[in-house]
């Protein structure tokens, strides 16, 4: 096992043996009312970045311009991925060594990185040139849909 993996693997077992990760793993509710936030953050962000993407690809709100829609769109990106994060920790606190194991986690992970990093800087400077940019718009959809499937597969032990 290298180095990185180890440190990884020991990070997932002392993040199932908090008390955050007893509790909700011991607990009948709350592993699925946190998963419904999650989930319910998971719409909220896949509409407000579904809807500057299909603008930047050219599809629909002709009348709003990409820049007001990135700019409108923003305040619910940002909330809805905050809760994503903390709910995403407290779900992964609760079965880490199964999320280590599971090549749909690591997906989801990178997915999410990726998708961060490109939202905040290549899709913002591009929504903020107030241009139709194909390419951004599809990259986006790309990697946000790989956070959702990601996402998914974790469930079915992917």
């Amino acid at each position: 096992m290298s180095a990185i993996a180890d440190v990884l693997w020991q990070f997932a077992k002392w993040s199932e043996a908090t008390s955050m990760g007893r509790m909700i793993r011991n607990s009948e509710y709350a592993f699925p009312m946190i998963e419904f936030v999650h989930l319910a953050a998971l719409a909220v962000i896949g509409g407000a970045v579904l809807i500057v993407d299909m603008r930047m690809l050219g599809l629909g709100l002709k009348k709003t311009s990409v820049a007001q829609l990135a700019k409108d769109a923003q305040p619910y990106v940002t909330a809805s991925l905050i809760v994503m994060l903390v709910t995403g920790v407290m779900l992964y606190s609760s079965e880490a060594t199964k999320c280590y194991a599971s090549a749909a986690f690591w997906i989801k992970m990178v997915s999410l990185l990726l998708a961060m990093l490109f939202t905040y800087t290549v899709k913002k400077a591009s929504a903020a040139k107030d241009l139709e940019n194909k390419l951004v718009g599809v990259l986006s959809i790309v990697l946000w849909f790989g956070v959702a499937w990601g996402g998914r597969w974790i469930g079915f032990g992917g």
